[in-house]
């Protein structure tokens, strides 16, 4: 049996390190979760999420069954492990790790999913980012994290896989103030709506550019709408406009060999 298929960035293609961004393709959960849900926390039935992300982590060549995601909560905490954490998932949207054969990823189905990798200090980092996290500063605390364990942002490479594009991610007036609270220059991220009350929001954009304003320079975007393609990625916003109850999450991992 062939492993699920999966996206790389050619930035984090490099010897010692193996990575992928999936699709809802080539797991065994069925119905709406149909069919690599790779959510723990969605309804799912629990063997076949657990099937799912055995089969992402032996793609990936992890030492099977380490594949770690967090209890993620749209957040900017970052946590930096070493090992399979024994209880619970800790409740933070930034893994990052220096420890060979343990892959770390995120879940999405809308949000941005990130990858990181400093090839030359063996050390990654993977983030999840809605417009809260990114907003709080989740890419400019797993940057720091990579830090602290020895990377040197320079070398840092970071890579978006499949989440919400602009042109489907229509937002209220109340969510561009925060942004331009913060940021009075990222005006820039949001388009006219389809209404006057309405804007459109290029997160992905706004995660590369904090990016560069934190001095990561090697960023790579595979520039997927999830929205655009529900029958191949997970979406939530699909799911919404199907009038379905649940939705499945797609997974992005990197880890060192």
């Amino acid at each position: 049996m062939s492993g699920p298929p999966f996206l790389v960035s050619p930035l984090l293609n490099v010897p010692g390190l193996s990575h992928g961004f999936f699709s809802r393709a080539g797991g065994v959960s069925s119905g709406e979760f149909a069919s690599l849900n790779a959510g723990p926390g969605s309804s799912d039935n629990t063997d076949d999420v657990a099937e799912n992300r055995l089969r992402c982590a032996t793609a990936l060549s992890a030492a099977s069954p380490a594949l770690l995601t967090a209890y993620q909560v749209h957040s900017a905490d970052v946590l930096a492990i070493e090992a399979p954490w024994k209880d619970d998932p800790p409740k933070v949207d930034g893994l990052v790790t220096a420890t060979p054969g343990l892959a770390i990823g995120v879940l999405a189905a809308d949000c941005m999913p990130w990858l990181f990798a400093a090839p030359e200090a063996r050390i990654i980092a993977a983030a999840h980012g809605g417009w809260r996290g990114a907003l709080a500063g989740i890419l400019e605390n797993t940057i720091e994290a990579m830090e602290r364990l020895g990377a040197e942002r320079d070398n840092i490479r970071a890579a978006v896989g499949p989440c919400l594009r602009q042109p489907n991610f229509e937002v209220s007036l109340d969510l561009v103030e925060p942004f331009l609270d913060k940021y009075p220059n990222a005006n820039i991220f949001f388009a006219a709506g389809q209404s006057s009350d309405k804007r459109q929001l290029d997160l992905a954009g706004f995660g590369a550019w904090r990016l560069r304003e934190s001095g990561v320079s090697q960023i790579d975007d595979l520039d997927i709408c999830t929205l655009a393609e529900p029958d191949r990625y997970f979406s939530y916003r699909a799911t919404i406009r199907r009038r379905e109850s649940h939705y499945g999450r797609n997974l992005s991992a990197i880890l060192i060999r």
